[in-house]
């Protein structure tokens, strides 16, 4: 079995966090996206893995290299986004003589019952009951429960059940056959080659797809979902800094989690914060945020924000005496 996670995305809704840092190796409690997959696969007993990079993947690549060297690991890079299927057909010379495969993509975190999904005797499909479908895969079912058809990005979606970014596959020659079928025939959905439509090709050929419902499902590419997830994360055990060293002046609201080598004084930190390594605060009231590695934040208040790492920012400290009936407007 393989593993193939493609990261080629710009991750362009998280913008301008995604200019300097790929949307993999951004923090939720402490921890990068991308590591939640990687772990979790290997947890099922996985061990290769093949990358399809693309913007920024050489960090990618690095962080990989240096926090699982045990890992037997390949990268491609995917240079035109021409979509999903595209970019996974391209590595197809490193996972063709594989049984199986599982694809995650390197987004999104799910809590699921991922042995069953391993040990599924059909291609399996990861999904989720979603309230807006048009933004996603879309699997529709038959009467019987069985699927009747795999539809990318509906207009108007006849089910809700739509695809979470995680696949097994069990016909690895078919799957790579169908991902060249529409590449040679041009066939795409909404202007590039979706993995959905690939695996539609599958399903009209005659290929058995059974479905695994996940319990929760993470997609981190909106800055609302990412503090949720970082929030939920950090009320799990394992996840938030149980005793942080003691900081001047300073008061620490659980549950955060602080990165090492932090220097904080005078300021008030959490709830669910994170904090990256080498963080300063100065000063400062942050909660519900997230904060990269070297960041210095100095006197000013920060709430559902999330900053890079590297950035300063700094408020305006005020010594008043105001007199009744006075209004008085810092936002200029």
């Amino acid at each position: 079995m393989k593993a193939i996670i493609p990261v080629a995305g710009k991750g362009v809704r998280l913008r301008p966090l995604t200019y300097t840092q790929p949307k993999p190796l951004i923090p939720v409690a402490g921890k990068p996206i991308i590591s939640f997959i990687v772990e979790q696969l290997i947890e099922l007993g996985v061990d290769d893995y093949v990358f399809i990079i693309g913007y920024l993947g050489e960090k990618i690549r690095e962080y990989i290299e240096r926090t699982y060297p045990e890992l037997n690991t390949t990268f491609v890079t995917q240079e035109d986004r021409m979509g999903s299927a595209h970019a996974i057909w391209l590595a197809r010379d490193h996972y063709a003589d594989a049984e199986e495969l599982i694809i995650f993509f390197g987004d999104a975190i799910i809590d699921a019952d991922l042995e069953a999904f391993r040990d599924s005797e059909t291609s399996c499909l990861g999904v989720k009951i979603v309230d807006d479908p048009r933004k996603f895969g879309v699997v529709e079912m038959d009467d019987e429960g069985r699927i009747r058809g795999l539809i990318e990005k509906p207009k108007i979606p006849k089910s809700n059940l739509a695809m979470v970014g995680c696949y097994k596959i069990r016909e690895v020659s078919q799957f790579i056959d169908a991902c060249a079928y529409n590449l040679d025939n041009n066939i795409k959905s909404i202007g590039e080659f979706p993995l959905t439509d690939a695996l539609a090709r599958m399903l009209e050929w005659g290929t058995q797809f059974t479905t695994l419902s996940v319990d929760n499902w993470f997609d981190c590419g909106r800055r609302e979902i990412l503090l949720e997830t970082n929030a939920i994360f950090l009320d799990r055990e394992g996840f938030a800094t149980e005793d942080p060293p003691p900081f001047d002046n300073s008061i620490i609201i659980h549950p955060v989690n602080i990165g090492p080598n932090c220097d904080i004084s005078n300021s008030i930190v959490g709830p669910y914060v994170t904090l990256g390594a080498n963080t300063k605060l100065e000063h400062a009231i942050v909660s519900d945020s997230i904060i990269g590695d070297y960041a210095r934040i100095h006197d000013i208040v920060l709430r559902n924000s999330v900053v890079g790492s590297d950035a300063s920012i700094g408020g305006l400290r005020q010594s008043l005496n105001i007199g009744d009936n006075t209004e008085i407007d810092f936002g200029g």
